[in-house]
């Protein structure tokens, strides 16, 4: 390791303070996911829930002595002791001891205003109530995280105190004590000035990288920012929650901090060879919390390092560093190349190059395409979030494309029964795949669904790989509303085989005509796909068919 390289602990409070968020609800099954896909990624710390809050935690660290974590050390979150008590007397503190974790996060009060009004105590019995559990929770063999919640808010209005609750923490024996922007206020110059005076203060000749820790929330949009500004200061542990996702607007978000900290700060977060995995972990993560990754989160969104005009296309393929602060393949994600008609010539031939290599800027069929993208998408037409659907046009302009079935004719049904029965959608489709025809028919939750399963159906017999795909996305959007219910329409659809995503297109003034296009291009770009990887080449369809 370079000697100049800081070490910097990460805490992922993912299963805590990210189960806060609104819409997210972790089974226990959920919650153990997650903490080995955190385990994977390297991870110092998962902070996994309070056993003493709700029955889920409590079984979930019942169930975490069977976890063969590899890099993590789990941890339980909980209060300082209730006031009037010893923490030996106060169950909660008995609980967070009983789910067997080697840290205990422990969190205190450091603004004056939520003693003596919410906690409804004295300020000394506050700075006892800290140290007591500390001391407790340490000579009980724990290492001990000391969380001083609403700590920026509490320094503003009464620095003494603030900075007596970490006095009180550290003496107490605290391994790690964590400053709180519980409410997401701050700004970086606040944090850096505020964490500067406490290693003044409080560090008192301790290592602060090992010391000092940053918990930031985003109501400001600045927890990224709040988190660098604390570490920049001298902080050496930060939490947050991979994805970004927590309480009202969410916690720093970790997939986001952890590439810069290592790609621009010269720290050390991760283990070894690990930060190529957090755009896996993350999206990993955000599938288990039923939530949707957003697509230009930094460095791990599918937007991070897409690139549409054709200006900056030119300049990433001559230069990659003109266009893009980092490598895409630094955290696993991938350059994309967004096909419109701002894209230029040199976007879409790095795209054509995948079906043939010899495709340049200066060939002939780039320029062919070049003006069929400008007049598709004039027409209504849109490629950039589409990739499959551009890569069967491609197909068909190098001559490499052969259906693999056509729709001789199908129809659709809507039936809308009175009373209570529900909205139900009939689909017959017929079909001709090699010479054959085949006829199918299906039901569905509404006429899309409906067609989508009948045209499976009459598939399946001939290729029966499509059982595997389905539906993952289906979007709808009017192109032009000046013709009211007859305007065109563009259908985006996106698939998976479990393995794979994919998105097509479909535009038309019949939306269920659109959603046939797309469906179409969705189960042959599946196929081909297929096809090509048996056959491990790019060859012509027609010679593989």
């Amino acid at each position: 390791m370079d000697s100049r390289e800081r070490s910097i602990e990460i805490l992922d409070t993912t299963l805590r303070d990210g189960a806060q968020g609104e819409g997210i609800s972790f089974s226990v099954r959920d919650k153990i996911a997650v903490a080995e896909a955190l385990d994977d990624l390297g991870l110092a710390w998962i902070e996994a829930g309070n056993p003493g809050s709700n029955p889920k935690d409590l079984e979930f660290f019942e169930q975490a002595s069977g976890l063969h974590l590899k890099h993590a050390r789990l941890c339980a979150f909980g209060s300082t002791r209730k006031k009037g008590i010893r923490p030996e007397e106060d169950p909660q503190i008995r609980s967070l001891l009983g789910a067997g974790c080697e840290g205990i996060v422990i969190f205190g009060k450091s603004w004056d205003l939520h003693v003596t009004e919410v906690l409804r105590v004295s300020l000394e019995e506050n700075i006892e109530m800290i140290a007591e559990t500390v001391s407790f929770l340490k000579g009980e063999g724990r290492f001990v995280i000391y969380d001083a919640e609403h700590f920026f808010d509490g320094f503003k209005a009464n620095r003494d105190y603030a900075l007596g609750t970490l006095k009180a923490a550290r003496e107490a024996g605290a391994d790690r004590i964590v400053l709180c922007d519980t409410n997401g206020g701050c700004f970086p110059g606040e944090i850096a000035a505020a964490a500067g005076e406490v290693i003044e203060n409080i560090a008192e000749g301790q290592a602060p990288s090992l010391q000092l820790g940053i918990h930031a929330h985003n109501d400001s949009g600045l927890a990224i920012a709040n988190s660098i500004a604390a570490i920049q200061s001298g902080a050496g542990h930060v939490q947050g929650t991979l994805a970004g996702f927590g309480e009202r607007c969410g916690n720093t978000s970790l997939a986001a901090l952890i590439p810069s900290l290592e790609l621009k700060l010269n720290c050390r977060c991760l283990p070894e060879g690990k930060l190529a995995n957090i755009c896996e972990v993350t999206r990993k993560v955000a599938e288990i919390a039923n939530v949707s990754l957003s697509d230009d989160m930094p460095y791990v969104g599918a937007h991070a390092f897409a690139h549409k005009a054709g200006m900056h296309a030119d300049g990433i393929l001559k230069i990659r560093r003109s266009f893009e602060h980092v490598d895409p393949l630094l955290v696993g994600n991938d350059r994309h190349f967004l096909m419109s008609e701002m894209g230029g010539r040199s976007a879409i031939a790095e795209r054509a190059k995948r079906i043939d290599p010899s495709i340049t800027k200066d060939h002939p069929v780039t320029q062919i395409l070049s003006e069929k993208l400008k007049s598709l998408e004039a027409s209504g037409w849109a490629f950039e979030g589409a990739d499959a659907s551009f890569e069967i046009l491609v197909r068909r302009e190098l001559g490499r494309y052969k259906p693999l079935f056509k729709i001789l004719a199908y129809r659709v049904m809507s039936e809308h029964p009175t009373g209570e029965a529900l909205l139900c959608s009939h689909a017959w489709v017929k079909v001709w795949v090699e010479g054959k025809d085949e006829i199918a028919a299906a039901e569905g939750d509404g006429p899309v669904n409906a067609l989508d399963g009948a045209l499976r159906r009459a598939l399946l017999h001939f290729y029966p790989e499509l059982e595997q795909v389905r539906l993952e996305d289906y979007k709808v959007r009017v192109i032009d509303g000046k013709d009211a219910t007859a305007a065109q329409v563009r259908v985006l659809i996106e698939s998976t085989d479990g393995q794979r995503n994919w998105s097509t297109v479909g535009v038309s003034a019949d939306i269920i005509d659109a959603s046939r296009a797309a469906l179409v291009d969705s189960i042959e770009y599946k196929l081909i796909g297929d096809i090509e990887r048996k056959f491990k080449t790019y060859a012509p369809l027609a010679k593989l068919g």
